[in-house]
């Protein structure tokens, strides 16, 4: 006979198959939507935005075009998160926004594959909401995790989903990039086809994976009590009363400004590494390829993480993770040939699924139950508006000294000082605080 569920650690007592049952569909979103972050993100959408979608526009205004649509959709979601996640926190309706999200996503990715040559408007335009669709449905996906974790097994779960989205985002860029670099035998024209090709496979995969989700993750329960009210009306008045509360969360408060530093430089690192190594002369194979690596490094280490987690709790893990990111930035000033590239790439995939998936974690931990979507929410607010200062630094430094390797080092303060403000935060006393509330 399994062991059963207690209420606390799920939404209603059930056997244990059918708990690890839930546990598995809610880390294959990870699985789903990665592929958006690997292969649209971080793969082939930059160039080819620049290479086919901007054909004959200059390089300096291409990427400002393409980073004013990354900033926009980074504004909405930031200011529209908690928002949307205090309206999801009074009443039935996370899996209905992570539902709404992911549709926009997804359709406005396959909506790419139909660009053509120099319609870059319309194609910022559906990257936009893309990513607006990826962001926004992320708020929601994350708000599930302590509803589908018992308290003591939350690192692993975190981590398991962040190892699953590595491999599922890494196998379809496997298969994008194989797409590209032969497009004959593929079926293909030319490697712009195998591009839009490729972003139509996003949006099959990203759609065809999340079905498990929303079949078997049951929607947490409403907290909402009294009359119903208007959710607009609903959702400001559970902003000012988090506000209000603010002096019962100050351990989750000061881990989010210790995570908004971290997080702005390892935002950096991952948006700008290829910039930089396309700078010292690096091709777009090796760049590639050592991308692939970083996603393929960071399945088992992400998962080592979370055992780590286990053993030494997750501040120190999140430290060790840090300091190797410290050390990338200091061996980057000196990076010359291809093979230096792709041995930092190696290095960031060692921890950059650890330090995102014991961040989001020990957040949770953190966090009662009852405002898991709600403070996701502002949760999601310091991973974008940490994408601001980090690239700032980046080209103010490169324009004052006229390279980037000195901005590579700059970007040391940022895990230094999180590092030192994490070290500040109790987080006994931050979980101590959850539990309190969980049991009201």
């Amino acid at each position: 006979m399994t062991a059963a569920i207690s209420p606390a650690a799920s939404f209603d007592p059930v056997d244990e198959a059918t708990y690890r049952r839930r546990q598995r569909a809610w880390a294959l979103y990870d699985w789903a939507n990665s592929a958006f972050a690997t292969t649209i993100i971080a793969g082939f959408f930059p160039i080819f935005f620049k290479q086919y979608l901007s054909a004959g526009v200059d390089t300096a205004v291409s990427t400002a075009r393409l980073g004013l649509a990354n900033s926009i959709s980074a504004i909405v979601i930031a200011l529209s998160a908690p928002f949307l996640g205090a309206i999801a926190d009074r009443g039935t309706s996370r899996k209905r926004f992570l539902m709404f999200f992911a549709i926009m996503g997804i359709t406005a990715t396959s909506a790419m594959s139909l660009a053509s040559q120099g319609s870059w408007v319309i194609a910022v335009w559906l990257y936009l909401f893309a990513s607006i669709g990826f962001s926004g449905g992320n708020v929601f996906y994350d708000s599930l995790l302590p509803h589908v974790a018992r308290p003591e097994e939350i690192d692993q779960v975190s981590a398991r989903g962040y190892a699953m989205g590595y491999l599922g985002g890494g196998l379809l860029l496997a298969v994008n990039l194989a797409w590209y670099l032969m497009p004959e035998r593929f079926g293909f024209a030319d490697g712009s086809q195998a591009v839009r090709a490729s972003f139509l496979s996003v949006a099959v995969w990203w759609a065809l994976f999340s079905i498990p989700l929303f079949r078997r993750v049951p929607e947490p329960p409403a907290t909402a009590t009294g009359p119903r009210e208007n959710p607009v009306r609903a959702g400001f008045s559970r902003l000012r009363e988090t506000f209000h509360r603010m002096q019962h969360y100050k351990e989750l408060w000061k881990f989010l400004v210790a995570f908004w530093l971290y997080a702005d430089g390892i935002g950096t690192i991952i948006k700008m590494a290829t910039i930089y190594g396309a700078e010292i002369g690096i091709g777009t194979a090796d760049l590639a390829g050592a991308l692939l690596l970083t996603q393929f490094v960071g399945i088992p280490l992400t998962l080592v993480f979370g055992r780590l987690a286990r053993r030494t709790g997750a501040k120190r893990a999140i430290y060790l993770a840090l300091g190797v990111y410290t050390l990338i930035s200091i061996l980057g000033f000196f990076m010359t040939q291809p093979w230096h590239f792709w041995v930092l790439a190696g290095m960031v995939g060692l921890v950059q699924g650890g330090s995102q998936s014991l961040s989001r974690s020990l957040f949770g931990a953190m966090t009662p139950k009852a405002r898991s979507a709600e403070f996701y929410g502002f949760f999601d607010i310091s991973s974008k508006f940490a994408g601001i200062a980090g690239p700032l630094l980046f080209g103010l430094t490169a324009s004052l000294t006229g390279s980037g390797r000195w901005s590579i080092v700059s970007l040391i303060v940022f895990f230094v000082a999180g590092a030192l403000l994490l070290s500040r935060v109790n987080e006994q006393e931050g979980m101590a605080i959850a539990r309190a509330e969980n049991l009201m």
